[in-house]
Parts: C-alpha cells; sequence; structure tokens
C-alpha cells in the first residue's frame, strides 16, 4: 500500500481530488487530498507560500512510508518546497500541468501574461486575496496572493527524489506548461506523460491520471 499526498491547484481544496481518491483507494492505498490554508472554510489569515509548503510537510511527517506527492497547477510550487525540506519522506514527485520552480521563482514569475493579467483583476477587490475566476467549480474559494506572488527559497534536495514524473494537459490553449514539458521530456530524471484534456486534470480525466499515478505507488 503506497500513501498519495494530493495537493490542489489555485483556489481549490482537496474536493478536486475526488475522483481520483477514490480510483486509487479503491486500489488499496492511502489517500490524502489536502485543502491548504485559505481555501477552505476558514480565511486566509496571512497564509503564503512558505506556510503552505509547510503543511505539506507536516502531512509527509505523518507515517512511516515516504510519500507519492502530487501537486496540480499551483502546487508545484508547494511540492517542491516540500520535498525540498523533507526530500527522504518522498518517494515520488508528480506534477500534473505544473510549475516546476528554481530557487527564487515565483507563480508569478513562471505564468503567462494571460495569467498575471487575471491575477491583477482577481485581487483589485482588498489586494490580499485573488478571487476565483467565474468559470471554476463554485466550490473554489478566493486564493491567497501572497502565495502567488513569494519567491520560493530551495536548496535544491528535492532534486534527490528518486523518482520525478510530468503530466501534461494539451486539450487547451495558452498553457504555459507546454515548453516546461517538453524541456522536461528531454531530461532523463524526469519522466513525461501527455493527455488529451483541458487545465483540470484532476477532474477531467480522473480514470487517466489515476492509472498515471498507480504507476508510482
Amino acid at each position: 500500500m503506497a500513501k498519495f499526498v494530493l495537493v490542489p491547484g489555485g483556489w481549490h481544496g482537496g474536493w478536486a481530488f475526488e475522483a481520483v481518491g477514490q480510483l486509487l483507494a479503491g486500489e488499496g492505498h492511502e489517500v490524502r487530498a489536502l485543502t491548504l490554508s485559505g481555501l477552505g472554510d476558514e480565511p486566509a489569515r496571512g497564509a503564503n507560500l512558505d506556510s503552505h509548503v509547510e503543511e505539506v510537510v507536516q502531512v509527509l511527517h505523518e507515517g512511516d512510508a515516504p510519500a507519492v506527492l502530487v501537486g496540480h497547477s499551483y502546487a508545484g510550487m508547494v511540492i517542491t518546497g516540500a520535498a525540498d525540506r523533507a526530500p527522504s519522506r518522498v518517494g515520488a514527485l508528480v506534477y500534473a500541468d505544473a510549475y516546476v520552480p528554481a530557487h527564487g521563482d515565483s507563480v508569478w514569475s513562471l505564468t503567462s501574461q494571460s495569467y498575471r493579467d487575471r491575477f491583477i483583476a482577481g485581487v483589485a477587490a482588498d489586494g490580499l486575496s485573488c478571487a476565483a475566476p467565474g468559470h471554476l467549480d463554485k466550490r473554489c474559494r478566493a486564493h491567497p496572493m501572497a502565495t502567488f506572488l513569494q519567491a520560493i527559497a530551495l536548496t535544491g534536495d528535492w532534486r534527490h527524489v528518486r523518482c520525478k514524473a510530468y503530466v501534461a494537459a494539451f486539450g487547451w490553449e495558452g498553457s504555459p506548461f507546454i515548453a516546461l514539458y517538453e524541456a522536461l521530456r528531454q531530461d532523463p530524471e524526469w519522466i513525461t506523460h501527455r493527455l488529451d484534456c483541458a487545465h483540470d486534470i484532476p477532474r477531467l480525466a480522473p480514470e487517466a491520471f489515476a492509472k498515471i499515478l498507480l504507476n508510482y505507488a
């Protein structure tokens, strides 16, 4: 039995992995789908990238076995930071249409101009939290803007995680992740997969995504 720790992307909570989690649990695996601070029913209270990373680190230290650590979109930042702090607690890293940062990167620095424009529009009301785009699920919450802006501090220890995989979604226009996928496809340290769906892989292609994840159990 493997332990899967699933970290959702911007504006989403652990509910985004409901179907994927059920499929993994149905194969006998332990599943933790996280809702990071500020993205549930409680207000953010100063959440930033560091605090989101620390929340995941705490979960990794629960139990004995290393986890398969999965991040969608924004959560690529979070799982990289968590793996950097606790590489021995991670058996595999899986990025689903997600950012893969180097030291000093932020979501803001890595993303496309269209996403920056979306952030600016979303944060206009209070300057602190970025409202969820209207087309998203009604369960989405305003996202703490500091998590998009803060630069990540990395030692490079996350690269010691032996198994690193990238899953790219090729079914949408304007993706800031295709170039990253193409670069990682040439890197022998990475395993790459592609799915023909839009960005929200966990909800749009749960069966195909779960099948990929089971390779890393």
